[in-house]
């Protein structure tokens, strides 16, 4: 049962859409409010479906972080790009993120040709919201209006947003105008809840961000993080214990470091975020595994909340 305000109330699913860093992740934690999502300086960190749960006024916005949209080629690559699609297409609106930085490359094409509804794309309509113009200087401001005008050009956009979502600039009004999209009906989620991630997964994540961010360019796409056993304990702490899936022996060798200063450095990283989140003591517990082709191992895809494509 969940506790809604007095009144008509609405509720409904608004996806997130864009290119590999364009800036997803860190939107969907500015528009809930706390950190849901991972967000690293890598492309491709979203491997899967996230949903953050925000309010305003009588209405309810179930966002969903999005993988990135790119041209796959991997297994995994296209399980990504397939839940990218498919969560646009579920969902009562669409917001697709451009770097106004970066501009309109190959990667926002892609997006665009898929809200044509060429290729694996839903054909809809979506609102554009253009990401990190606080950092563009004044001749930048110029180009970034020239974007805005050619991607609306393409018809696919009702309206759009400059904002900075690392700042918040512009976000508010951005989540009040997706509230006036969501169709009339009851909240599908209690008022306190933040996001529908199981916490299993959600300590996945945390883990896999701070490998991401410890490891840099050596072996970040070569791993995979799984919760193995998840225990809250009589005190109130909460044990968790964690599989860390390469690919080779000299990436376990990596994940570990010297004498496991690596993996101790993650875990301590891990740990402590996952108490602040989870307000309580946390014992973390990590090992690192070689599985040589757990990109096609279907175990995984199904740990990671994908559908296993077929290759």
């Amino acid at each position: 049962m969940t506790d809604t305000p007095a009144g008509e109330t609405r509720s409904g699913f608004a996806a997130i859409i864009g290119a590999p860093n364009a800036g997803k992740s860190t939107l969907l934690n500015s528009l809930v409010g706390a950190k849901i999502a991972i967000v690293t300086h890598k492309v491709q960190t979203t491997r899967s479906r996230i949903r953050g749960i925000a309010i305003d006024g009588a209405t309810q916005i179930v966002f969903v972080d999005t993988p990135g949209i790119f041209k796959p080629k991997r297994r995994l690559d296209r399980a990504m790009v397939d839940a990218a699609w498919g969560g646009a297409g579920d969902a009562d609106a669409v917001i697709a993120m451009v770097d106004a930085e970066r501009g309109r490359d190959s990667d926002v094409n892609r997006v665009i040709d898929g809200l044509q509804g060429h290729g694996d794309g839903p054909k809809r309509k979506a609102v554009l919201a253009l990401n990190k113009v606080d950092a563009l200087q004044e001749k930048g401001r110029e180009r970034m209006l020239k974007l805005a005008t050619e991607l609306n050009e393409t018809g696919l956009f009702s309206d759009t947003f400059m904002i900075s979502a690392m700042s918040g600039s512009g976000v508010e009004d951005l989540k009040h105008h997706i509230s006036g999209l969501m169709p009339k009906g009851p909240w599908h989620y209690p008022e306190d809840q933040l996001a529908d991630v199981p916490l299993r997964s959600l300590a996945a994540e945390v883990t896999r961000e701070k490998l991401f961010l410890r490891l840099h360019d050596e072996l970040p796409y070569s791993l995979t993080v799984e919760t193995e056993s998840y225990e809250t304990k009589k005190d109130g702490s909460i044990r968790i214990q964690q599989i860390i899936f390469v690919q080779r022996e000299s990436q376990r060798k990596i994940t570990l470091g010297d004498g496991g200063q690596t993996i101790k450095t993650v875990g301590t990283l891990a740990r402590e975020e996952l108490q602040e989140m989870l307000g309580a003591k946390v014992h973390l517990f990590l090992f690192v595994k070689v599985r040589e082709n757990w990109g096609d191992d279907r175990e995984r895809y199904r740990e990671m909340g994908l559908d296993f494509p077929k290759a």
